[in-house]
């Protein structure tokens, strides 16, 4: 038996240039200096914040207070094998929540004074979902409500995987991502058989597990797939996956969700009935919250602790969004482009799709040709333009 090639190593920051050495140098300072003006802080977590932004443009990483609620979590974790170490040089994965991490506790989110529980990134999430353009795309439900359910579902299905183009994160880093078209092509598309593992209308419908991504904009179109799931018998239960605290700038937790059912409802035409049935399916426990410590680890979903791998080993699918979550699938390392996408996520106990625009480097499942075109029309810039999608799946 030939021996299996190990993995590549896992994608660090520190090549000049690179997109992750980017997101560290530029994308974090940035969002430091924008949640600071966002709010009105004292002059304790101002200086925090200064801290923070030395330590990430040519510190190293320091450990968390003695006192810290989930210290221990971290140091599981692997905090004490990087304290002392360059943001540069330790997983990028890792790094980049670690980052976020810091940046709630030098605004005080979990801290005994006023900002505890203040989500730093709120106005930015809310303005994305009262921007005029999400009232557009809410209007557009309306032309759906008379077709056909497996064309409605197609369109949901989409409408959930091009929404991540909406990551403010992401935003940040590329300015015209908001204004730019996007390529509307995917490079690797499983969806037949997506909708295989969930036949409508079964007497028996299982549990669809979907790790939500991003708040706003992206979140409602989350929430629409999962109505549409579960009014048309593809599921008997939907249980959203999102993160305990804010991360990432953008990543949805308990309260974005709230959030944007209050969008829905709120709205008028079809977004309000679907608004109505969601408040209802989370009242009568069909659609259901998970906000696991898990959601917000530096660690790929490999290392998952057992609560969570019964959970999904047990579903009849699991649903993947965004790019972040995708990393944490197949691992953060840079794949040949044609890995085969069941050999790098064999370890996930149950059957997974992951749906996906692309905003980093890491890419597996291609074929020879789709990855020779990509390269021949755009050099790598198909990785992290934001323009290209994929779904994925591994029954």
């Amino acid at each position: 038996m030939p021996e299996t090639p190990a993995p590549p190593p896992v994608i660090l920051g520190d090549e000049p240039g690179s997109f992750p050495h980017g997101v560290l140098a530029e994308r974090h300072p940035a969002i430091i200096r924008r949640v600071r003006d966002a709010f009105p802080y004292d002059p304790g977590v101002h200086g925090a914040l200064d801290g923070l932004l030395a330590s990430c443009l040519k510190g190293v990483i320091e450990p968390l207070p003695a006192d810290a609620h989930d210290g221990g979590r971290w140091r599981d974790w692997g905090l004490e094998t990087y304290v002392g170490r360059s943001w540069f040089d330790v997983p990028w994965l890792w790094s980049e929540s670690y980052f976020y991490r810091l940046l709630l506790q030098a605004v005080g989110h979990f801290g005994p004074g006023p900002w505890r529980g203040i989500d730093p990134f709120r106005p930015f999430k809310l303005a994305e979902l009262d921007a005029r353009e999400t009232g557009e795309e809410l209007a557009v439900l309306d032309t759906l409500r008379d077709r056909p359910a497996d064309e409605r579902a197609r369109a949901l299905l989409h409408g959930s995987l091009w929404g991540n183009r909406a990551d403010l994160g992401f935003r940040l880093s590329d300015a015209d991502a908001g204004t730019r078209a996007a390529v509307p092509a995917l490079v690797a598309d499983d969806s037949e058989a997506l909708w295989s593992l969930l036949p409508a209308g079964r007497n028996t419908p299982g549990t669809v597990c979907l790790i939500a991504d991003n708040a706003g904009r992206e979140l409602i179109p989350d929430l629409l797939l999962a109505a549409h799931l579960l009014a048309h018998g593809h599921a008997g239960r939907v249980v959203l996956h999102v993160k305990p605290y804010p991360y990432y700038v953008s990543d949805a937790t308990p309260a974005d969700v709230v959030d944007a059912l209050r969008k829905l409802t709120a709205a008028r035409g079809a977004a309000a009935a679907y608004g109505r049935q969601l408040w209802a399916a989370m009242a009568d426990g069909t659609l259901t919250l998970r906000a696991h410590p898990f959601a917000a680890a530096p660690l790929p979903f490999e290392a998952m602790p057992d609560d969570l791998r019964a959970e999904f080993a047990a579903a009849t699918l699991t649903l993947v969004k965004g790019d972040l979550n995708y990393r944490r699938l197949v691992g953060d390392r840079l794949w040949p482009p044609t890995t085969p996408f069941a050999d790098v996520t064999a370890h996930f106990p149950g059957p997974v799709a992951a749906l996906r625009t692309l905003k980093s480097d890491v890419i597996t499942g291609l074929t020879e040709e789709t990855e020779s075109a990509l390269v021949a029309a755009e050099g790598q810039r198909w990785r992290t333009g934001g323009t290209h999608a994929l779904i994925q799946v591994r029954g």
